[in-house]
Parts: C-alpha cells; sequence; structure tokens
C-alpha cells in the first residue's frame, strides 16, 4: 500500500462509552474514541445513594492524561463537578464550554471543593471513615488547575476541539450558559447529546434551539414519565405559602444554587407584586453559592444576554428581587434567620438537601406543624428531599433523626427539565437518528421515554447500560 493510499484509508467508527448518567440522574460522563481523538462530554459528579457516590472514586478506563478534551453542556455538579479529580489524574486538555457556564462552573467547583474538603476533616475528627485518613476527592489546588483549562466558545460558532473533532453548542434553555452540543466525528458522523434540556416554560430563558438533527443521539430522560402542570403548580406553590404564613409559620424552599434559586426568587417577586406574598414578610436566600450564583444572572439581565427572555431583560433586575430580600451570606447572618422567627420564607440550598445550610433550617422547622417544607424540582434517590415527597416520618440529619411534621409540598413544575411531551415536540422534526440512547434519568423514566419515542415519532430508542461500548455510525 503506498503512502497516498494509507492517507485515504477511511476512519474507523468512533468508539462511544456510557461512563455515567446511565440509570441515575447523576454523574453524567460519556467518552468518545476516534482513531486519533479521544474526547469527553460532560464530567459529572454521582449523587445520592451511597453506591452512587461511591463511584466517583473509581478510575475512568482511560488515563486523564489521554483525553485531548472536554465538552460541558452545562455547569451543574452532576454534569462538571467530577473535574478536578480528572484534572487530578492528569488530564491537560481544553474544557470547551459556553462563556456563562465557564463563569458559573468556577462557583460549583469551589463550593465542591470546600464541601470535599470539610467532609475529609470532619471524619479524620469524629472517626467515621473506613479510610485513615480520610481524603478529598479533590481540593482547592485540582480547582485552581482546572480553571486554568476553561475555553469558553460562542453559542452557535464550530469550533475545532480535538484531532478531526469539531463541536457545536447551541442553547439549551436549561440554565443559563447551558447548551446541546452536536459533535463531528472523524469520520464525518455526528453525535448530539442533548446535556439537560430546558422547557419552554421557562420564565428567564428562551426555549431551547431545535434538535437539527444527528446520526447518533443522547438524550436526557429526567422527566421521562412525566408531565409538567405549569398552572396547577404555580397554584399549589402561592395556596401553601400564603396558608403557611397566615398561621404564622415559615416556608422552607430546598433550591438547587443556579437557576432553581433564581426561579423561585422570580416566582416569589410575582407573588409579592399581586399582593399574594404580604410586603412585611421578609424572604431569606441564604447560600453564599446561590448568591454569587446570582449576581451571574444579574450580569445576565444588564447585559442584555440573547438566551433570557425579553420581558425579563425588560424588567432588569427586579425579575429577580422579591423586596425585601435578605441576602444571608455569614454563618452568623444564617443564625440570625432562626432567631428571627417566622412567617418567612427561606430560600436555601442544596436542593435535594444533601448538604448545605438548608439542613439547619430543616432541623429547626420541620417539628412544627405550622410550616412548610416545598420542593421545587427533581430529587434523585437516596437524598432527604425525595424521602420527604416520598412521605418520610422522620429526617436523619447531623448524626440525630428529626421528626416531619411540618406539612411537605413537591411542586415539580419549578424543575428547569423538559417533561416528556415537551421531549418529543423538541426532537420532532429533525431527520431521526439512526439510533437515539436514553440516559441522565431513572430506569421507569427512562424505560417510559423509549416507549414514548418508538410510538411517537417511530425512532429506534435504547436504555444503555453503564460501561456499555457502542460504535456511533
Amino acid at each position: 500500500m503506498t503512502v497516498n493510499e494509507t492517507q485515504r484509508a477511511p476512519s474507523r467508527p468512533a468508539l462511544l462509552t456510557f461512563l455515567g448518567g446511565v440509570g441515575t440522574v447523576t454523574g453524567s460522563k460519556f467518552l468518545v474514541e476516534s482513531d486519533h481523538a479521544r474526547v469527553l462530554v460532560d464530567c459529572g459528579l454521582f449523587q445520592g445513594l451511597a453506591d452512587l457516590r461511591r463511584r466517583n472514586w473509581r478510575k475512568l478506563p482511560c488515563d486523564g492524561g489521554d483525553i485531548e478534551a472536554v465538552v460541558v453542556t452545562h455547569a451543574h455538579l452532576d454534569h462538571c463537578g467530577y473535574l478536578p479529580r480528572l484534572v487530578r489524574h492528569g488530564f491537560r486538555g481544553r474544557i470547551v464550554t459556553t462563556e456563562f457556564s465557564a463563569r458559573l462552573m468556577e462557583i460549583v467547583l469551589r463550593d465542591s471543593a470546600k464541601l470535599q474538603m470539610e467532609a475529609a476533616r470532619h471524619a479524620n475528627a469524629h472517626g467515621w471513615s473506613k479510610h485513615h485518613p480520610a481524603q478529598p476527592l479533590y481540593d482547592d489546588s485540582d480547582v485552581d488547575r482546572t480553571l486554568k483549562l476553561l475555553d469558553p466558545v460562542p453559542t452557535g460558532a464550530t469550533a475545532d476541539i480535538a484531532t478531526g473533532t469539531t463541536v457545536t453548542l447551541h442553547s439549551a434553555g436549561h440554565i443559563l450558559g447551558s447548551a446541546w452540543a452536536r459533535l463531528t466525528l472523524e469520520d464525518g458522523h455526528t453525535l448530539a447529546v442533548s446535556g439537560d434540556l430546558g422547557r419552554p416554560g421557562h420564565p428567564l430563558l428562551r426555549p431551547p434551539e431545535p434538535f437539527s438533527g444527528a446520526d447518533v443521539l443522547l438524550m436526557e430522560s429526567t422527566y421521562g414519565n412525566r408531565r409538567h402542570e405549569e398552572d396547577a403548580g404555580r397554584a399549589h406553590f402561592a395556596s401553601v405559602l400564603t396558608r403557611t404564613l397566615a398561621r404564622g409559620g415559615t416556608v422552607v424552599i430546598p433550591a438547587f444554587a443556579l437557576d432553581r434559586t433564581e426561579v423561585v426568587l422570580h416566582e416569589l417577586a410575582e407573588l409579592r407584586r399581586t399582593g399574594r406574598l404580604p410586603a412585611g414578610v421578609p424572604v431569606y436566600v441564604d447560600s453564599p453559592m446561590a448568591l454569587a450564583a446570582l449576581d451571574v444572572y444579574r450580569d445576565a439581565v444588564l447585559t442584555r444576554a440573547p438566551e433570557l427572555r425579553d420581558e425579563v431583560t425588560a424588567a432588569g433586575t427586579a425579575a429577580l428581587s422579591p423586596e425585601p430580600f435578605l441576602a444571608a451570606r455569614s454563618v452568623q447572618e444564617s443564625i440570625d434567620i432562626g432567631e428571627a422567627g417566622g412567617p418567612a420564607v427561606i430560600v436555601s440550598a442544596s436542593g435535594m438537601a444533601t448538604g448545605g445550610r438548608v439542613l439547619h433550617h430543616l432541623r429547626r422547622l420541620l417539628p412544627d406543624p405550622r410550616n412548610a417544607v416545598v420542593v421545587v424540582g427533581f430529587a434523585a434517590q437516596g437524598t432527604r428531599a425525595r424521602d420527604l415527597v416520598d412521605g418520610a416520618r422522620a429526617l436523619k440529619m447531623f448524626g440525630e433523626y428529626v421528626p416531619v411534621r411540618a406539612q411537605v409540598a413537591d411542586v415539580p413544575h419549578f424543575s428547569a427539565h423538559a417533561d416528556a411531551g415537551q421531549i418529543i415536540d423538541w426532537l420532532r422534526g429533525a431527520a431521526p437518528p439512526h439510533l437515539t440512547y436514553l440516559v441522565h434519568g431513572e430506569p421507569d423514566a427512562a424505560a417510559a421515554l423509549r416507549d414514548r419515542i418508538d410510538h411517537s415519532l417511530g425512532w429506534t430508542a435504547i436504555v444503555p447500560r453503564s460501561g456499555e461500548h457502542v460504535l456511533v455510525r
């Protein structure tokens, strides 16, 4: 065979490996290996059940130094939180994402490292870890090295990310900066990854850019077996709020620091405007991470970011501020909220009540039936928020069980994920992929969406197994 014939030899199909985000809504990691490139799409932490969290300590099937680039669809921890661990294991390539995702990722990763280090110190001080000494998954120095690798690219522009491989990011309408990705591989085949797809009714963000087709699609399935009842959910939220405040109680809202806090504040601002939230009732935001993210959202409003709705940019930062809105940045300010008493509204992280300041508020407020807890998004298996939604009579926090006598309201319409019907609408109109793999969903949700895609669109959809290898062609 001549040199020219060797150069013209066609590339082999790329190999896709499902390293996370399969059978669960956390830990999204998808490895794409072609003849001359190795790219990871999303690099998230596993959360929730202990068996899932232990997977964060497993080594990947390749060295971090062998990965040329990572594409991150958005800044939620379950999509970017493993990056510093990857860097600790030798990754030195590009981390390709959008500008706002890069800004939010710094907030998320620094907070995650802080929690990792605090957990290790606590375990060593109290001897509850089987490891001696206990070590964090990563630390501040790993995050510092990770942030130097961030390489923001504009949405809609095609960027070279690895040998023979390009990516185009399209707005996904999930959180600020979120994108769905379309990769063109060196053999010419295309792979689309939905990331987390937003819902068309998001109060702050424009709907996702339409799906434009690909040979293979990785489609999230978080709400693959559900439908958001927007109007009913909004009415239920307002009703729980007004009835709780009327009886002198406090409403605590566990909310994700990214986007969910902003959406909740937007809703509270509307309730304040219409009088459903009395002017004398304070609204507290007790999460340094959420407050830092809120500053990024405010910058997006002030610069009229194109992914924001016109009415949001027209309203300015007032769209995110139900005055009087009180920020608790320090630990003492957080403690002062409890001493102030009710009625009040407290928005605090984490959204699934797996950690953070919201636990202190829950421990104080759950035993009193005058109070209410409003779960405003998806709660994964193995989290305290899921236990509350499922009717737990007691919740374990800080080594003890706390009785649950407060009202618990599940209001999933606040979720930033598209529901099953909205996913079908997003897919409809595009040329059918050769194969669609349903990821980032619990088993029942993924199976339900698989059947719905089959019946509604006639596409071949598959629920893959963790660790499975498939060809992209």
